[in-house]
Formats: C-alpha cells, sequence, structure tokens
C-alpha cells in the first residue's frame, strides 16, 4: 500500500485497549461494551477495516440484526472511519447488492444481517463462512446460537498465511443475555479466561463527542435506560416488556417485613426437556423458607423428595403443587392430594373476577410480578451456590409478549431458554406460588 494507517484514539483510553487486545495473538474474544458514546462502532469499523487493508486477500465480516441498520448507521460509520483514515475511495468499493466492500488488495467486508429465520433457527447458516475475523455490532439483540455459529466462522481465511489469531470482536450497550452470563460476570469476578478480554467504555472515554451530548442523555434517559446507556450499569435490564423490576428483584432477600402466616406450601418444578435439575421450594405464607434444587431424577426419587420435605415442615398434601407437564406427569397419583400445575390450562378465577391472561402459567407469572414488584415476597432460606444470581436472571426476562386472542401472554419458555442458556426452573417453581391465591374451586373450564 505504501501508506500508514492511523487510526488516532485522541485519548481515549478505551479504545486503545480494544486495539491492544486486537493484535494481542493470544486473545481470541473482545466484548467492548458499555454506555451509549462509548465509540464502540467506530472502535469496531476501523479494526475491522484497518486489518482488511493491511492484509491481501483476507475476509471480515460485520454483523447486526437487520439490514436497515447495517444501512442507516453503521455504513455511515465506516465511511466516517476511512475518511479519518485519509483512504481515498479509490482504494475501496461497495457492493450494494451483495452488501459487501472489497478493498484495493482484494480483501472483503462483509455487512451480514443476522435476524431470526424461522428455516434457521439456530442460525447454521453462518457456521460455514469462511473468514479471517469478524464483528458483532450491538451483541445484545443478539441470541447465543447466532453468536456462536458467527464465531465459528472466524478463523478460516489466510489466517496462517498472515499468522493471524482467529479474533471476534462484539460491541454493546450493557444486555442481560449471554454477555452478562459469558463476559461481564466472570469480568466482575475476576474469572475471565485469559484468552477473552470486557472493557467497558463509557460516554466520560470518548473525547470527540459533541458538547452536551452527556448531559443530554442525563435529561433524556430515566430509571433503568439511564444506568445503562448512560453509566454502563449492568445489573439493570432496560427492556420496557419486563414485568419486573430490577430493585424489586434483588429486594426479594430484603423483603424481612413480610411475615410469616403458618399456612405451609411446597412448589415443585420437575425437571423436563431441556433442564437438568428439580426445584422444591418450601413457603410459609410468602416467605421462601426452603429451597432444595437436585439433579434430574427418577419418578420415584422425584416423589421420596417431595414427601421428605412436606413431613418435614408439616405441610399438608392439598398444599402441594407441582409442574405436571412432561415429566411431571409421572408424579400424579402418587401424592394423594398434591396438585398438578398444567401450564397452558386455563386460567382460573381470581377474587371471583375472571381475569384476561392466556392461560394459567401467563397468569400466576403476572400476578407473582405485582407481588415482588409490591415488595410483598421474601426469600428467607439459603440458597444453593449460583442459585441466586440464576433467579435474578430468570425473573428479568418474565417479559409482557404480544397479546394473543385480546389476551395477555408472556414471552415463551423456549424463548426464555433461549436467552439465558437453561430452563428457567427456579423462577417457574416461584411462580406457581400463586396458584394456591386463586379460586380453585371454580376452574372456569367448569363454568363454560
Amino acid at each position: 500500500m505504501g501508506r500508514k494507517l492511523v487510526f488516532d484514539t485522541h485519548g481515549n483510553e478505551r479504545q486503545k485497549e480494544a486495539c491492544r487486545a486486537w493484535v494481542d495473538p493470544t486473545v481470541t474474544d473482545i466484548v467492548y461494551g458499555g454506555s451509549k458514546g462509548g465509540a464502540k462502532t467506530y472502535t469496531g469499523c476501523a479494526l475491522i477495516f484497518g486489518d482488511a487493508l493491511t492484509y491481501p486477500g483476507t475476509h471480515y465480516f460485520i454483523a447486526r440484526k437487520t439490514g436497515s441498520d447495517l444501512t442507516k448507521f453503521t455504513i455511515p460509520s465506516i465511511n466516517e472511519v476511512l475518511t479519518d483514515m485519509d483512504v481515498p475511495q479509490s482504494m475501496y468499493k461497495f457492493n450494494g447488492h451483495d452488501n459487501y466492500y472489497t478493498c484495493y488488495n482484494g480483501s472483503r467486508v462483509y455487512l451480514l444481517a443476522a435476524k431470526f429465520l424461522p428455516s434457521d433457527r439456530e442460525y447454521q447458516r453462518f457456521g460455514s463462512m469462511q473468514m479471517t475475523r469478524g464483528w458483532i455490532e450491538e451483541a445484545g439483540e443478539f441470541e447465543t446460537d447466532a453468536k456462536r455459529n458467527l464465531q465459528a466462522s472466524v478463523g478460516r481465511w489466510k489466517n496462517t498465511e498472515y499468522n493471524l489469531t482467529h479474533k471476534l470482536l462484539q460491541t454493546c450497550n450493557p444486555s442481560k443475555n449471554y454477555l452478562y452470563r459469558e463476559y461481564y460476570k466472570p469480568f466482575k469476578d475476576g474469572t475471565l479466561p485469559a484468552h477473552q478480554r470486557f472493557i467497558q467504555a463509557l460516554p466520560q472515554d470518548n473525547k470527540m463527542l459533541d458538547a452536551g451530548y452527556i448531559d443530554g442523555l442525563h435529561l433524556t434517559l430515566t430509571g433503568a435506560q439511564k444506568r445503562r446507556l448512560l453509566f454502563g450499569d449492568w445489573e439493570y435490564d432496560g427492556d420496557p416488556a419486563a414485568l419486573i423490576e430490577y430493585d424489586n428483584i434483588v429486594n426479594l432477600w430484603n423483603n424481612d417485613h413480610v411475615t410469616r402466616t403458618g399456612q405451609r406450601y411446597i412448589t415443585a418444578d420437575i425437571a423436563g426437556q431441556g433442564s437438568d435439575r428439580f426445584v422444591i421450594l418450601v413457603w410459609d405464607g410468602w416467605v421462601v423458607i426452603d429451597c432444595e434444587i437436585i439433579s434430574k431424577s427418577s419418578g420415584l426419587e422425584i416423589v421420596q423428595a417431595i414427601q421428605r420435605q412436606r413431613m418435614r415442615y408439616a405441610v399438608k398434601p392439598g398444599n402441594v403443587v407441582f409442574d405436571a407437564d412432561g415429566i411431571g406427569g409421572g408424579v400424579t397419583g402418587h401424592i394423594p392430594g398434591a396438585q398438578s400445575f398444567v401450564n397452558g390450562a386455563r386460567q382460573m378465577l381470581y377474587k371471583g373476577q375472571e381475569e384476561n391472561y392466556f392461560n394459567l402459567k401467563t397468569q400466576c407469572y403476572f400476578h407473582l410480578a405485582a407481588q415482588i414488584n409490591a415488595g410483598l415476597c421474601y426469600w428467607a432460606c439459603e440458597m444453593p451456590e449460583g442459585a441466586k444470581d440464576d433467579l435474578i436472571e430468570e425473573l428479568e426476562q418474565v417479559k409482557r409478549g404480544e397479546v394473543t386472542d385480546k389476551k395477555l401472554t408472556i414471552v415463551s419458555k423456549a424463548d426464555v431458554s433461549k436467552a439465558i442458556g437453561r430452563s428457567p426452573d427456579i423462577s417457574d417453581a416461584l411462580m406457581m406460588r400463586f396458584f394456591f391465591e386463586l379460586d380453585r374451586s371454580k376452574r372456569l373450564d367448569n363454568l363454560l
């Protein structure tokens, strides 16, 4: 090329850290995440095109959820970066039909729309690509399968020829998907693997922001959005569809004002398809007084575990409810008097009134959310290691779904499992507690 490419960070130390990780041969996986205005998009464009212009014939991808976002937001940033690097337009060309850039040296940068397709539920269309390196922009919008298949495509095109480590960059705002589990939390706990880097980007790091930008964020953002998008706080989920506020979830373990009534219950979520554990919760009123989480077990072991807890806490059989879907159906009849919970069953009356929920599970989750938001549920017992974090993550995924047949819904269990990488067993056991608040003697099925 006969010229030097200069990426001027203008004193942005986080950008410099990202550059060091990009050229470090021991690092293969980088997350550059945080608030708005952290120069994430600019950084991604500079790193991808810096490589493409340096190593002839190499291939890269830039992935976003939709093609329109690539057109509206990513392409203008690419143009800005190439202009700032003093790269003349004669040295690159954009193919708008097939959505890729070709550089003067034969390198290509592909722009990929990574939206979900019913015909490719696991995003396998990306796993067969052969790329040198890649970048996922706004990774908080991506599912785990999309990320994994995109990552599987890097390190497969001329990496050996140029001695280039396979590498994936992800830029994002704080999100409670795989980014939180696999990057932020290990970073926070000091357990992030050596081949990964997590770089927290804040608007204060970006010396090129327009005057007043940060003040504008202070004025326009509120609540969880402000915590996420201004302060880069990963503990907040800003999805407006979320039914339970994060602070109220955390206060589950602080609500010691909730009194015990002496009326005890057992709720059991029995391990089924996609799950490897079985959860038993023992309640005194709305206080969780015992929690047992065990590996997936046989029907006999499940019955024995529930009976053991029932006898220990003197819970009458009619105050035991278990998930009757899937494997749980095998428990029916083995605990005489126990209640079976069918997720897809019709809603029940509540305080004598018919409600507007799609099914029983939805009804119980909406009421559980109200109970937690009102500070009327208390988790008073110890939990197995990691279970508290799991429950917080599960409750953050309790979200309003699309209205179906004019009835309220929640996001499906399948979608929640995709988002968190496992089945939401603990929150499902928690949800079933509201079953005992409903008018179970007057099922709507029987009123037709």
